[in-house]
């Protein structure tokens, strides 16, 4: 149980030691539930609301942008934050500000890289050797995937064409006989309201006419008319406007008025000689309104709306003519098949340069870790068929010791052995990592398992050699590994109040000898462990270069 823990890491290699049961994997797996892992309410204290995780890291350049694009601030460090309650809800923060579960996720790649006890049992499955070879040899498989992608849409195009050739043939038929019709009447975009207007003007035509008359006679023709009346009514305002000055304003208004009825009778007068039944012109708008409001009905569409349908058909037309031209889409199809084949032998080359390097590579780390005269092979298997991921799969094979035969690595009977070539393969790939693209912080869980002597001090200086780049921690039990570390602490039970609680404390000088001497002989220390513990102690404190460190 922990009520509530705090540690710093420094940059360089740090252990975590303690009795077995003492709670070393709390630590880790606080860790990964702030890197997004999978949480529920069994992560909560009992008797607490809910469980709070927070991890802060320096910030790589890699995850700024990243950052930006998704809206959070970034300073000079990341700030991981998560949340669990009783009921098992989980919330999540990135330096302050809420976030989902899968963008902690997302940053931890950048972040952490962990391997496990078990980490070689991923090294049996074909898709993380091949992630594995291709991240060794710098690989870019994104190019492959995309003509992957183009390849599969392009086939899967030309089959549903084959397929449904009846159907698509039936279909293009009905289309064009549907745009036939509509080509006949060519309707063209705003004819409906323009013929509309003008079949409402002809169809009242008489009536025009009519009105337009009486109004020229009322205006001007008539006696007596507007025209007349108006300027009588000026003649006798003129005539007595003299002996009162607000008469003017009026005069010049009804000047005005006899000015725009002239104008007015004038226009009326355009009007009606210009003005015709024309019921030849009538019948023929009838006909063609007709011709309209007849296929408006029969499409279930607003008059209006033809033209647009007219061009939505021929659109639809077009792409039914593609899709059943098989001669282009079998075109379309070889042509993503060539990128595809070109894309993957090229993965492919790169993959078999990989490999003999990789494998060379980890075989020097076998005879290091006390397998003298093992080899590793990366094996480079044809597939079937082409793949997502190229034109083969990957395997490692391992042979134990010199003179026997490379067998598969799920096939290696030793559990020692396969920690050992896991730990050789995280050594030699994680050297390679040091962009800034790769993870800054690398854990070992217990990965050492199953070795010790020799070999185990030998552990103990690969992950020392691995914190001069990067920032390590390792949960060890072998005390030839804890000898070798930069920074040291152990964690172990405390009885308080009736319950166990586990605790974490920095260790140096003389209590980490003693730590050390408990590893190498248990709980009674004696003068010879201990000297034996000073002893491992001076000789793997080798220093390193110095290295700004990671918080976390």
């Amino acid at each position: 149980m922990v009520t509530e823990l705090e540690v710093e890491l420094e940059g360089g290699f740090t252990v975590l030691t303690g009795e077995t049961g003492a709670g070393k994997s709390i630590l880790i797996d606080a860790l990964q539930l702030a890197l997004g892992s999978r949480g529920d309410a069994g992560v909560v204290r009992e008797g607490a609301a809910r469980a709070e995780i927070s991890a802060e890291f320096d910030l790589p350049a890699s995850l700024t942008a990243w950052l930006d694009e998704a809206g959070f601030d970034a300073g000079d460090t990341l700030l991981l934050r998560r949340s669990i309650d009783a009921q098992g809800k989980s919330r999540a923060w990135i330096n302050g500000s809420a976030a989902t579960v899968a963008q902690l996720r997302e940053v931890a790649d950048a972040l952490v890289d962990i391997h496990g006890q078990h980490a070689w049992q991923s090294l049996t499955r074909s898709a993380s050797v091949r992630g594995l070879l291709d991240a060794y040899g710098g690989v870019d498989t994104a190019p492959l995937a995309a003509a992957w992608q183009h390849l599969r849409s392009a086939q899967d195009a030309l089959e549903k064409a084959r397929g449904a050739q009846a159907d698509l043939e039936r279909e293009r038929e009905r289309l064009a006989w549907q745009i036939g019709e509509l080509d006949k009447l060519a309707p063209a975009d705003g004819e409906w309201d323009e013929l509309d207007a003008e079949h409402r003007r002809l169809s009242h035509a008489q009536a025009l006419m009519d009105g337009a008359r009486a109004a020229l006679e009322a205006i001007s023709e008539a006696d007596p008319n507007a025209e007349q009346l108006a300027g009588l009514a000026i003649d006798k305002l003129q005539d007595v406007a003299e002996y009162d000055a607000a008469l003017a304003g009026v005069i010049e208004v009804l000047q005005g008025a006899q000015a725009q009825l002239q104008d007015a009778a004038h226009t009326l007068s355009s009007y009606l000689d210009r003005a015709d039944l024309d019921p030849q012109r009538l019948q023929s708008l009838d006909d063609r309104l007709s011709a309209w409001m007849s296929l408006a009905r029969r499409y279930r569409r607003p008059p209006a709306e033809l033209p647009a349908l007219l061009a939505q058909w021929r659109s639809e037309l077009g792409a039914l003519d593609a899709a059943t031209d098989l001669d282009a889409l079998q075109h379309a199809a070889d042509t993503a098949k060539a990128a595809f084949d070109k894309a993957a032998a090229a993965v492919s080359k790169q993959r078999r340069a990989a490999a003999p390097r990789l494998a060379a590579a980890v075989t020097q780390g076998m005879q290091q870790l006390g397998m003298a005269g093992g080899r590793f092979e990366v094996a480079l298997l044809a597939q079937e068929s082409p793949q997502s991921f190229g034109l083969e799969s990957a395997e490692f094979l391992v042979a134990g010791h010199a003179g026997s035969t490379p067998r598969p690595l799920a096939k290696v009977a030793s559990g020692g052995e396969l920690s050992r070539i896991a730990l050789a393969i995280a050594v030699c790939t994680s050297q390679l990592a040091n962009d800034e693209t790769a993870a800054g912080t690398l854990i070992f869980d217990e990965v050492d398992a199953g070795v010790g002597g020799a070999v185990a001090e030998t552990v103990g200086r690969l992950m020392k050699q691995l914190g001069r780049d990067r920032q390590v921690l390792a949960v060890t039990h072998l005390p030839q590994v804890a000898a070798c570390a930069d920074h040291h602490f152990v964690v172990a039970k405390q009885a308080q109040g009736g319950r166990v609680r586990s605790e974490i404390q920095g260790v140096s000088g003389e209590a980490r000898v003693a730590e050390v001497a408990r590893m190498l002989g248990g709980e009674r220390l004696s003068g010879t462990s201990l000297a034996h513990a000073q002893e491992m102690l001076s000789v793997g404190s080798a220093p390193s270069p110095a290295r700004k460190g990671r918080k976390s």
